[in-house]
């Protein structure tokens, strides 16, 4: 009976933290005023305050607020992202730590345990990107797990009639548009555009598939014949102001090309960021693209950017499929 109270009370543990606190894309970093103002500080603000990529104005990746060791208390444990630089001459060990769910939840907690600022900064320097991928993914997270909480279950079918798949949409998002190769999903306000586009086309290609260059042509030819602008005429397409960037990821075994870039309307002047996902269908007949972009004219769009481009990563193959 011990044994299953204790094993009880253990799994439980999560749901008995409180939740956590901050605004969706902050970092607390816990620090020491002399460091946070020397190399060490330059060092994480030039990876975790680095500007956002492709966003018309310049945004920062994360906001950093800063809070000295000292008087990190309670209050401040609660929040959702913490990095803490520990340097101490009496550590055990040095490098970095990561704790999930360690004061909140959905909570993620990185630290720099080392024996002084220099091993610090070096210990950053190799491990910088990984700690904002890791918040970044904490981020992304969140809002998966939002959007499967309240969601709108009636845009599965579309999703998966054109893909095999299925994408998680929250509360406010509606069918825009629909055909055999593709679908358009909105959540529309009166001063911002949050939208997925989902699209497949032939692989008939032995090769050069995933170049930027097959991307993209593709891409605004689907453009132009599913996503009209708001006068006679205008059509969506990518920019060439700024040449879009690719890199290869995998995440959760599926492997994708990210696509950034800028999109723009032919014959208007509206325009925005967008990023996609490009992948196999299970076959290898076609391509998949998840695509997602942001249309907010008066406000900062890094969080509303992040906030669509999540939805992306909670694609998953059906479940009784091949």
């Amino acid at each position: 009976m011990l044994l299953s109270l204790w094993g009880c009370n253990n799994g439980n543990k999560r749901n008995l933290l409180p939740n956590v606190s901050g605004k969706a894309g902050e970092v607390l970093v816990v620090i020491d005023r002399e460091q946070w103002e020397g190399n060490l500080g330059m060092a994480i603000r030039g990876v975790l305050a680095d500007d956002c990529p492709y966003l018309a104005q310049r945004e920062p990746l994360f906001s950093l607020s800063n809070v000295p060791s000292g008087t990190f208390n309670n209050m401040f444990k609660m929040h959702r992202n913490i990095l803490i630089v520990n340097i101490n001459p009496q550590n055990q060990s040095t490098g970095m730590v990561y704790h999930p769910n360690q004061w909140a939840q959905p909570q993620v907690v990185a630290q720099i345990n080392a024996f002084d600022e220099e091993g610090a900064l070096e210990i950053f320097r190799e491990n910088g990107t990984r700690v904002a991928e890791y918040f970044e993914q904490a981020e992304r997270d969140r809002i998966i797990a939002n959007a499967q909480l309240y969601e709108e279950l009636k845009l599965r079918d579309p999703v998966e009639k054109v893909t095999g798949g299925i994408l998680h949409f929250p509360s406010g998002y509606k069918l825009r548009k629909v055909t055999d190769s593709f679908v358009w999903i909105a959540d529309e306000k009166q001063y911002t555009n949050q939208t997925v586009l989902i699209y497949k086309y032939p692989a008939t290609q032995a090769s050069g598939l995933f170049t930027l260059e097959n991307i993209i042509g593709n891409r605004n030819q689907i453009m132009q014949a599913n996503v009209p602008g708001p006068v006679d005429g205008s059509y969506m397409t990518t920019s060439t102001a700024f040449e879009p960037q690719m890199r290869y990821l995998r995440y959760h075994g599926r492997e994708f090309v990210e696509t950034r870039g800028f999109w723009e309307v032919h014959g208007d002047f509206m325009g925005g960021p967008f990023v996609s996902h490009s992948f196999y269908s299970p076959d290898g007949q076609y391509i998949i693209v998840l695509e997602a972009f942001v249309y907010a004219p008066k406000y900062d769009k890094r969080q509303y950017l992040r906030q669509v481009e999540s939805l992306l990563y909670s694609f998953e193959w059906k479940k009784d499929g091949k």
